[in-house]
């Protein structure tokens, strides 16, 4: 079966701030997705970045007292050091301030709109600073924004451009409701249905020069105006492939890439990405993503993690105390896919004990205790792969379908349960017990053991590939690994 091709993308956070673990938790579940892709055979581009154009940057420079290139510059490299720290195979990480090729692709893709989809008029509302949105009277809640509560509104009146997405309207409605544009999860989908039935508006897709301060990618032809940061930012998915040009990159993972182009995002973000980002691809004469994925929230305390907030939780500490592969586990494992999770220290070091150290840890440990002790180099550990097994019902193809399905949780309990039973085994069978007088059953008890704990390895790989490839050497080696995860007291 000849390879697919997947183009996989986070989306692009604004750097007014450190990045929090609800960023972490996207970038780990796409390199979780690109990883499974690339075990299965298949081609995978990964890209991620930085939203570097945004007003709420402008203002966190100004309150820093810091040239505005230079703190978007200094804070952009913090959110690629986390996607690097994390271990996220991204395979561009695209920075639209600082890429002439973003700059250039932006305003090409603004020159392909429709000339009857954009109109300029003067408007008077109520802007976000938070969302980088006016926000419309229904979308208030006791007249503040719901996704940034306790912030004041600005009240805004300029003349912008705006993208006409009524036009759009029934040819989005179709497209989310046969899946052409899969939403996933359904909920996520329902929730742009009911949004775009009670009907669509058009939306400012500029701002004046004067009030984005002079930073942004300039509106072709209208020194006046710069693009609206969104614009600007969704045009990153393209831009970063060398849509300037019509590059090669472009024209294979995006233009002839007629079946794998999807988004990972967070749910704050969907109407963006469902509904904008379309309208704008159907105007220009481009190809649409194929689906969004759309995850919860990592709250804290009940609300949403958030840096206007200041409840965030810290993915670098995390990361240098428990370790790369700690922090993935938890986020795959006990972050829900779709839904909102709270986050504790104290549940995340429950889980480290629980699972990981006393878990997996321990499980490996005394597997290769036994292997070292009792079998000769080099081991007959057969060889199992992703890409062909074929088993029905077996747990690789479990793992697989929920993987499929964007369920890293219960792909990953789908592993936990394989440790499980492999722990039991030991127990009932005591081969270690057995190898004192039966030296050949003892032996082959001990390498079934290793035989699987070696699947165990390959399955692990898209979610915890350090420790995937620890265990693997350690097999290779026939050694006991150093310990995989110290306990924490």
């Amino acid at each position: 079966m000849p390879a697919k091709r997947f183009f996989l993308t986070t989306s692009i956070p604004y750097v007014n701030a450190r990045p929090h673990l609800g960023h972490a938790l996207e970038f780990v579940q796409a390199d979780t997705y690109a990883r499974f892709q690339k075990l299965l055979g298949n081609e995978v581009f990964l890209l991620t970045g930085s939203d570097d154009n945004a007003l709420k940057n402008v203002q966190a420079a100004e309150a820093a007292h810091m040239p505005v290139a230079r703190y978007v510059t200094e804070h952009s490299a913090l959110f690629k050091k986390l996607n690097e720290n994390l271990n996220v195979s991204f395979d561009h990480f695209v920075s639209t301030s600082a890429e002439e090729r973003h700059r250039r692709g932006a305003q090409k893709l603004w020159t392909r709109i429709r000339p009857e989809d954009i109109d300029r008029k003067k408007y008077h509302g109520f802007y976000c600073v938070g969302c980088e949105e006016f926000k419309t009277e229904k979308e208030l809640v006791q007249g503040e924004c719901p996704e940034h509560p306790g912030k004041k509104l600005e009240e805004v009146e300029e003349e912008n451009y705006f993208f006409k997405l009524s036009h759009y309207q029934g040819k989005l409605l179709e497209l989310i409701e046969n899946d052409t544009l899969r939403i996933t999860p359904t909920s996520r989908k329902n929730e742009m249905l009911a949004f775009v039935r009670g009907g669509l508006e058009d939306f400012s897709i500029s701002r004046s020069f004067q009030r984005a301060h002079g930073w942004g990618v300039p509106v072709p032809g209208d020194e006046t105006q710069v693009m609206y940061v969104w614009f600007d930012a969704l045009g990153n998915y393209i831009t970063a492939l060398d849509y300037a040009d019509d590059g090669n990159l472009f024209k294979k993972w995006w233009a002839d890439n007629t079946s794998n182009k999807k988004h990972f995002i967070g749910k704050g973000i969907n109407r963006f990405h469902t509904l904008y980002w379309p309208a704008m691809l159907l105007s220009a004469g481009l190809s649409l993503p194929t689906e969004v994925v759309v995850h919860g929230y990592i709250t804290s305390g009940g609300q949403k993690m958030s840096k206007s907030l200041g409840n965030v939780a810290d993915p670098e500490e995390l990361i240098r105390e428990y370790g790369t592969d700690a922090v993935r586990y938890f986020l795959l494992r006990h972050v829900h896919p779709f839904e909102d999770s709270d986050f504790t220290v104290e549940r995340f070091k429950e889980a480290y004990n629980a699972n990981l150290a006393n878990g997996l840890g321990n499980f490996v440990s005394r597997v290769m205790k036994m292997s070292s002790e009792h079998l000769s180099k080099p081991l007959d550990i057969g060889f199992y792969d992703l890409a062909n097994n074929t088993t029905q019902g077996g747990s690789l193809e479990i793992m697989r379908s929920h993987v499929e399905k964007y369920e890293f949780n219960s792909a990953i309990d789908t592993i936990w349960k394989e440790i499980t039973v492999l722990d039991k085994l030991i127990q009932e069978n005591k081969p270690f017990e057995i190898i004192k007088t039966d030296s050949q059953k003892g032996k082959e008890e001990i390498l079934n053991l290793v035989q699987r704990l070696w699947r165990i390895a390959t399955m692990l790989e898209p979610f915890m590939p350090e420790t995937s490839k620890k265990i693997k050497e350690a097999i290779k080696e026939n050694k006991k690994p150093e310990t995989l995860f110290p306990r924490k007291e």
